[in-house]
C-alpha cells in the first residue's frame, strides 16, 4: 500500500466514520449501552479495516460501514417500537437501595459489590450510604441517586402542603403509561388500578391512555402526564 493510498484511505475512513456516527445518532455516544457498546466497537473496527487494511477493497469497506450503520438505525427504530425488545437488548434499570436499604440480590444481578457502588455514590456527592432513600442502576451504567429528604436541599417546592393522606404519598416518582400502554407491574406496587389512572387522565382532558406518551406518578400522588403529538411553539 502507497503512502498515497494510506493517506486516502484514513481520510475516507474518518469522514465516513463521523458522517454514518451522526447520522446513527446523539445516544450511540451519550448512552453506552450494550448495544451502543457492541455496535460502537464494531463501526470502530469496520472504520480501522478500511484505513489500513489492503486485502479490504474500499467498496467492500465502505459498503460494510454503510450495512452496519443501516443495521444500527433499524435496530434503534426496533428498540423504540417494542419495550420487550429493548429490555432484551438493553436490560432493565435495577434499584439496588430502596427505602434506605442495600438489595443484595439486585447487586449481584448487576455484579456489582459494595466498594464499586460506593464510588458511585461518591460521584454523586453520597459520602454516606445513611443518607440514600433510593439508588438505581441505570442501563448505561451510571447511578441514579435520591437522598432521604432530610439529606435533600430545601426548595420553593418543599414549602407546598398537599391535602393527601399519608398512603397517599409515593417515595420516589414511578411510570405509570409508557408508549400508550399501562404500566401494570408498577401499578400493582402502589395498590393503583386502570380506573384510578383513566380519572386521572378525564380530569386532565386525555380521553385515553393510547393517547399518552409518558406518564408518571409524582410524590404528592398527582399524575404528570406527556402526551403524543407535542406542538411546539
Amino acid at each position: 500500500m502507497t503512502i498515497l493510498e494510506l493517506s486516502i484511505r484514513l481520510i475516507l475512513s474518518f469522514i465516513l466514520l463521523l458522517s454514518l456516527t451522526r447520522f446513527m445518532g446523539r445516544k450511540e455516544i451519550s448512552q453506552m449501552t450494550f448495544f451502543n457498546f457492541v455496535s460502537a466497537i464494531a463501526l470502530g473496527t469496520l472504520g480501522a479495516s478500511l484505513a489500513i487494511d489492503s486485502t479490504i477493497s474500499v467498496r467492500n469497506g465502505v459498503l460494510a460501514l454503510g450495512g452496519w450503520t443501516i443495521f444500527t438505525v433499524v435496530m434503534g427504530f426496533i428498540d423504540l417500537k417494542s419495550k420487550g425488545f429493548r429490555k432484551a437488548v438493553e436490560g432493565i434499570p435495577r434499584v439496588v437501595i430502596r427505602k434506605g436499604e442495600i438489595m443484595d440480590a439486585e447487586l449481584r444481578k448487576v455484579r456489582l459489590d459494595l466498594d464499586a457502588l460506593n464510588v458511585l455514590l461518591r460521584k454523586k456527592n453520597v459520602f454516606s450510604l445513611t443518607e440514600v432513600d433510593y439508588a438505581i442502576f441505570e442501563t448505561d451504567g451510571t447511578l441514579s441517586v435520591m437522598k432521604k429528604e432530610k439529606h435533600q436541599p430545601l426548595t420553593k417546592g418543599d414549602k407546598q402542603t398537599y391535602p393527601l393522606s399519608p398512603s397517599s404519598q409515593i417515595a420516589i416518582p414511578t411510570p405509570l403509561i409508557e408508549d400508550g400502554k399501562l404500566v401494570m407491574k408498577n401499578l400493582r406496587e402502589l395498590n393503583l388500578d386502570e380506573h384510578w389512572v383513566k380519572a386521572q387522565l378525564t380530569s386532565l382532558g386525555i380521553p385515553e391512555v393510547s393517547d399518552v406518551f409518558y406518564g408518571e406518578i409524582q410524590k404528592d400522588g398527582t399524575l404528570a402526564v406527556d402526551p403524543y403529538n407535542d406542538v411546539i411553539n
